[in-house]
């Protein structure tokens, strides 16, 4: 009685061990695309890395800029001074505002933003602080921070970008930020020259 599996005569072992040996490669085949695949990512690689560094670097200014303005806007709105602080040596920053002594200004901001630099960028703080100039408005007139309330710095150690409810920006304020990555390249964070909000620059002009 026949199994119902019928034996194709034509495919024999030799042709098996034929159509097998087309479809594999051989050990000099496998070590020649190795080496190929090693050769382009040798390569490529540090443009790769160039490439996700600038990424980081131009992600990170974006970052500072927009803390900038959510850190004036808040000042405004809520009426107490708001700090961008910067830990260049623990490569930290960010946003909280200040209160004054009579309103719990031992209380921690709820709406304090810290953030941890990329690992491929540091920032320094090249400049203390703005030139002791009185500063105005894009109108011409004088902003008066007189009815500013006594209020204690959250990071008194630090640099500090101090923005008032007036919408000015403190005296005591860094002129600029400098953020570098491992190539070299760079971006600054730097005060305009109406003194009242920042903006990113190639170079500190």
């Amino acid at each position: 009685m026949h199994s119902g599996f019928a034996t194709n005569p034509a495919v024999s072992s030799e042709g098996l061990a034929s159509t097998a040996g087309y479809c594999a490669f051989t050990l000099i085949e496998l070590i020649l695309v190795m080496a190929i695949l090693t050769i382009a990512v040798s390569i490529t690689a540090p443009t790769l890395g160039r490439f996700f560094s600038g990424r980081a670097l131009d992600s990170e200014a974006r970052r500072l800029l927009a803390l900038t303005h959510n850190g004036q806007s808040r000042a405004v709105t809520e009426g107490f001074p708001v700090e961008l602080w910067v830990d260049a040596r623990q490569r930290t920053y960010g946003l909280e505002a200040e209160f004054s002594s009579g309103t719990g200004g031992n209380d921690r901001d709820s709406k304090a933003e810290d953030f941890t630099l990329d690992r491929d960028v540091k920032i320094e703080v090249p400049s203390p602080a703005m030139p002791k100039t009185v500063p105005t408005r894009a109108s011409g007139a004088p902003i008066s921070t007189a009815s500013v309330a006594p209020a204690a710095s959250k990071h008194p150690n630090l640099p500090t970008i101090r923005f008032l409810p007036d919408g000015s920006i403190s005296q005591d304020s860094p002129q600029s930020l400098h953020l570098v990555d491992p190539e070299g390249a760079s971006l600054w964070l730097v005060l305009s020259r109406s003194k009242m909000h920042y903006e990113i620059r190639n170079q500190n002009e």
